[in-house]
């Protein structure tokens, strides 16, 4: 389902705040050594202190334990899982399964911070500051916090490919495959519109989809557990991840872009003037 972005992010801390805050953390185990970032302070560190909050930057869930920080990047194909009884057995830095990172607390429960497949691109920082850690201190504004006109002012920064563009975290953060894909159909948009040539107009309607978009798929998602927040995402997208399903909107098949590690899925009449855009893995094989 692609990695979790503002939405599933905002719906992650907010279920740790319901749940982990009041509690100690008794310890942190790290069984896939290649997930932490950080050295000093060591995960020790963080041993007896209270778990206070949890937030997020961009895509980043943020979590305050003591005086510390635990924040992490959960990439394509990571994820946590609350437990209500752990296992008392220790996790054994082995690396080799889903699992990266264990943070137990006082009452018994706690999470693991997991990751599918063999690509390990997780990220974990224990540090004092987030703005320590080098993807935080380089966001852009928050999809959710940026103003219209700052919208204008950094989309115009990079010229290039409207869907790119919106998935570039030190442009607007937040925003990655599958809500770029939503935004861009809400706001009857081509994916390759470029940056520095839309009016006005345009750009009054892309804004207006990103803050209604992103708005609603909170809405959905805060107040869910973990485990179906994947589902409640599947079940809200128009487009993403549709390929060849009728458009909600207008009735059209749904079609694709593919790259070499990505697609991008949106429906020409709602979005390209009724023209399918070139694929370019499709067109090599034509010829």
């Amino acid at each position: 389902m692609g990695m979790p972005e503002l939405p599933e992010v905002e719906a992650l801390a907010a279920y740790l705040r319901e749940r982990a805050v009041g509690h100690t953390v008794d310890r942190i185990e790290v069984a896939a050594i290649s997930a932490l970032k950080t050295y000093d302070p060591p995960v020790s560190a963080v041993a007896g202190s209270p778990f206070l909050d949890a937030g997020r930057h961009g895509k980043f869930l943020d979590m305050s334990v003591g005086d510390l920080h635990l924040v992490v990047h959960l990439a394509r194909a990571g994820w946590l899982h609350y437990r209500e009884q752990l296992s008392a057995t220790p996790l054994k830095p082995s690396g080799k399964g889903p699992i990266a990172l264990r943070v137990r607390l006082s009452d018994g429960s706690g999470f693991d911070l997991t990751e599918a497949g063999t690509q390990k691109k997780l990220a974990a920082y224990l540090v004092r500051d987030p703005a320590g850690v080098p993807g935080v201190a380089r966001l852009g504004p928050d999809a959710l916090a940026v103003t219209r006109e700052e919208f204008e002012q950094r989309l115009k920064l990079r010229r290039g490919q409207v869907k790119g563009v919106l998935t570039e975290q030190e442009i607007i953060a937040g925003i990655g495959n599958a809500y770029s894909d939503e935004i861009l159909h809400a706001a009857r948009m081509s994916p390759f519109a470029i940056t520095d040539r839309l009016p006005a107009e345009a750009l009054d309607r892309l804004y207006a989809a990103m803050r209604a978009e992103l708005t609603d798929a909170v809405d959905r998602s805060v107040g869910r557990k973990a485990a179906t927040l994947k589902g409640e995402k599947r079940s809200g997208l128009a487009v993403h991840a549709r390929t060849g399903l009728p458009c909600p909107v207008c009735g059209d098949t749904v079609r694709e872009v593919s790259f070499h590690d990505s697609s991008l899925q949106y429906c020409p009449t709602c979005q390209t003037g009724g023209k399918p855009l070139a694929d370019r893995r499709l067109s090599r094989l034509v010829r």
